[in-house]
């Protein structure tokens, strides 16, 4: 009766201990289109192999706009996610709430601060504890082609610059397909700017004018030149582009119906989706003028205060997923990104994400390295809406 009374006892700690660690996690993200919800999907298989249970929290559209609306809808009712896809100088506004939950126990086991390059350790933290998790390395200032369209236009490789990529543009123009696939919303308009900034101005003019606001950089003639190639791209363009979500503007380019797009690597995402692969299928270069500059985009989740044991548990297991080497490989090699964590091998990736982790190395070194301002990775929310207001009124 004894040893099993001591089985019963043992059995009933083991059930315990199941019900601490097993727990429903709501994840709010705005990865929807077919490369995203496809990564989306490893990270959501690797928590439930730890015996969670996750729910799906998508909100689509906005480049990330209407999601954040939705979250802080959620958190002003009392009622956050467990996790939510969030980057940025916004990491550190949620902090400041004191919102957010401290993840410094799994962050020092695993030893983050030696797998993550410091620039993006320093943005996951606040007041020196981690906060957030972050989930890769996205490159801005691409430029994606069809390599049938180039060729039936007589176009021989990719435009280094700007003067090039219109020369190109009009022959693809004369050949009667679409020369610039372009989606018209806000943060597509953005995306597409900064390139052009970059890629006229270079990475100190880039730096001066759009993430510091520097009234001198803003009214040089440097940026008369940026908003007229800026402009000059609206030609390219075709009538149906107001409103187009970014995957169904990178799916004109798969399909043969135009020759380029300048989106950041999440769209490569979408061509390996649809079985297409780099040099054959697709042609991936940096923005013209911008092969020794990186704009660059972090994708990171934010964890918030549960107040449930097994909800906690469950978040600790979902930053360690979202570091490990198998979901860092999957999750980047569908999503068109680079791992974030230093040193990975790079190998099994494809040419276009060696050559941006190559890139990124080599531009935090020369100083052509640049946060996106496109996607919030220099300016703090707060700021955004004036300064968005500004950009649109320069883009006009």
């Amino acid at each position: 009766m004894l040893k099993l009374s001591k089985l019963a006892t043992a059995m009933a700690l083991a059930a315990g201990a199941l019900a601490v660690q097993a727990a429903e996690v709501e994840v709010l993200h705005y990865w929807t289109s077919g490369g995203e919800a496809k990564s989306v999907a490893e990270l959501k298989k690797m928590l439930e192999a730890k015996g969670h249970k996750w729910k799906d929290f998508a909100v689509a559209g906005g480049g990330g706009d209407n999601a954040q609306t939705a979250l802080k809808s959620r958190a002003v009712a009392g009622n956050p996610p467990a996790a939510a896809q969030v980057k940025g100088p916004a990491i550190q506004d949620w902090a400041n709430e004191g919102m957010l939950a401290n993840i410094d126990a799994v962050a020092k086991a695993e030893k983050w601060d030696d797998l993550l390059p410091k620039v993006v350790g320093d943005v996951m933290k606040s007041k020196g504890n981690y906060v957030a998790a972050p989930v890769n390395v996205h490159r801005v200032n691409w430029m994606w082609a069809n390599p049938d369209v180039l060729k039936k236009a007589g176009v021989s490789g990719m435009p280094k610059t700007w003067d090039e990529f219109f020369v190109a543009a009009d022959k693809i123009k004369k050949s009667g397909d679409v020369a610039l696939a372009h989606g018209g919303q806000n943060w597509q308009d953005f995306t597409v700017f900064e390139s052009v900034a970059l890629g006229v101005g270079g990475a100190k003019y880039y730096n001066d004018a759009l993430v510091k606001l520097d009234p001198k950089a803003l009214q040089s003639p440097t940026t008369t030149k940026v908003l007229e190639t800026f402009k000059k791209l609206k030609g390219y363009t075709d009538n149906a582009s107001n409103g187009r979500d970014w995957n169904l503007t990178t799916a004109m380019v798969i399909q043969g119906k135009a020759g380029f797009q300048f989106m950041g690597d999440w769209a490569k995402g979408e061509f390996t989706a649809a079985g297409k692969k780099p040099g054959e299928g697709f042609l991936c270069a940096a923005a013209p003028g911008t092969a020794n500059a990186y704009t660059f985009n972090v994708d990171s989740f934010i964890l918030f205060k549960l107040k449930d044991a097994g909800a906690q548990k469950a978040q600790a297991d979902l930053a360690s997923a979202i570091l490990s080497k198998e979901f860092q490989e999957v999750f980047n090699q569908n999503k068109g990104s680079i791992p974030v964590r230093l040193g990975h091998d790079m190998s099994k990736f494809d040419a276009c994400a060696q050559l941006s982790a190559k890139d990124f190395v080599a531009t935090a070194k020369s100083g052509g390295l640049v946060p996106s301002v496109a996607h919030g990775m220099a300016i703090k929310p707060a700021a955004e809406g004036s300064d968005q207001r500004h950009d649109q009124r320069l883009l006009e």
